[in-house]
């Protein structure tokens, strides 16, 4: 007999797709071009006017900067690929295994495999899932931005859902903070929990009318989430950290956490405070052994890999620390797949959500 829950016909199955921002197709300067193009490009990435954001990209970014990005992405460049490319297929896989009665895809908003790509005549309802825990202008507006434009020129236009920002999620709190404690194993001064960055010009857009967003203020307008700011992408992020704070004291540890934000580009006022001040205030505040993570990425990248394990560990040695650890993202960690499956199966409703528990 054939189970309830197994559906035949493929054009009925949902379209589950994992959207991320995208990674050039080869760590070289002609590829990383590309990738910067389109991904610069985007006014929600770089909001300012078109003429200028144009000759920002073409006459200051693109003649230089491809060929310094090109020699980074080779640092962390692995047999398989891109490490966000292969995380992100790793995930598709488990969620697709915990999800048999969906279509699970991967989309990136710049790069391959495109949006575009994956959207083109997508069969029966749609899910859409930025894997970005915190909501910004930059991340999850623009992969939705663009994902709707797409759905809506189809001549069949799909029903529609959303997976919110789960950065307040107990279960993926739960993840993080767990990959956290496991890397502090071996004795930790230090917890720095480090965001990516965006322009306080952006985060202004999102917070409620005569409510001001501090920037770098570690308590002010960002101490507390509420119905003013719930939009803030800064704001998230600080809840996210008291959040994991709060589960790693339950855990039993009680080093100092603090947070930063990474990632910054020309000359805006950026939110902070900076990632590189706060590793180089760590060391020379006497932090000997430091353990970095960053939650607002779910798979490791050139961000993490890089910027983080490779710039921040060679930053932080050279203030007098001695031993510098970062902490995987949670990629495709079995516990992370069951919090997507979990999200996706309330998006999709109790049909779904009762396979995901079958097939735990």
């Amino acid at each position: 007999m054939t189970s309830a829950l197994t559906v035949v016909d493929d054009d009925a199955r949902p379209t589950v797709v994992l959207i991320n921002v995208g990674t050039p197709a080869a760590p070289t300067p002609s590829a990383v071009r590309r990738y910067l193009r389109a991904f610069l490009s985007d006014p929600r990435v770089i909001d300012l006017p078109a003429l200028a954001r144009w000759l920002l990209l073409h006459l200051v970014i693109l003649p230089f900067r491809p060929r310094r990005s090109a020699a980074l992405y080779r640092a962390i460049w692995t047999q398989q690929g891109s490490p966000l490319l292969v995380h992100g297929r790793a995930l598709v896989d488990a969620l697709q295994a915990r999800l048999p009665s969906a279509r699970v895809l991967l989309g990136m908003r710049y790069g391959d495999p495109a949006l575009a790509d994956v959207l083109v005549d997508a069969p029966g309802r749609v899910v859409l899932v930025p894997l970005f825990p915190q909501e910004a202008s930059a991340t999850t507006g623009s992969a939705l931005c663009e994902a709707y434009r797409l759905l809506g020129a189809s001549p069949r236009v799909p029903a529609v859902s959303v997976v919110p920002p789960f950065f307040h999620d107990n279960g993926f709190v739960e993840v993080v903070t767990s990959t956290i404690m496991e890397s502090t194993s071996a004795g930790v001064d230090a917890i720095l929990l480090s965001y990516h960055g965006v322009p306080v010009s952006q985060v202004q857009g999102t917070v409620a009318a005569g409510h001001t967003c501090g920037g770098d203020d570690a308590t002010g307008c960002c101490a507390t989430l509420g119905v003013a700011n719930a939009g803030c992408y800064r704001a998230q992020c600080l809840a996210t950290s008291r959040a994991l704070e709060a589960r790693l004291r339950i855990g039993g540890v009680t080093a100092p956490v603090s947070t930063a934000f990474q990632s910054r580009l020309g000359r805006a006022r950026w939110i902070g405070p900076s990632t590189s001040d706060a590793i180089a205030a760590l060391a020379r505040s006497g932090v000997k052994r430091l353990v970095v993570a960053c939650p607002s990425f779910v798979a490791d990248c050139l961000e993490t890999l890089e910027e983080i394990g490779v710039q921040g560990r060679a930053q932080f040695l050279a203030a007098g620390g001695e031993r510098f650890t970062l902490v995987p993202c949670v990629n495709a960690d079995p516990r992370f797949v069951e919090v997507l499956a979990r999200l996706v199966g309330a998006a999709l409703g109790d049909h779904v959500a009762a396979q995901a528990r079958r097939s735990a």
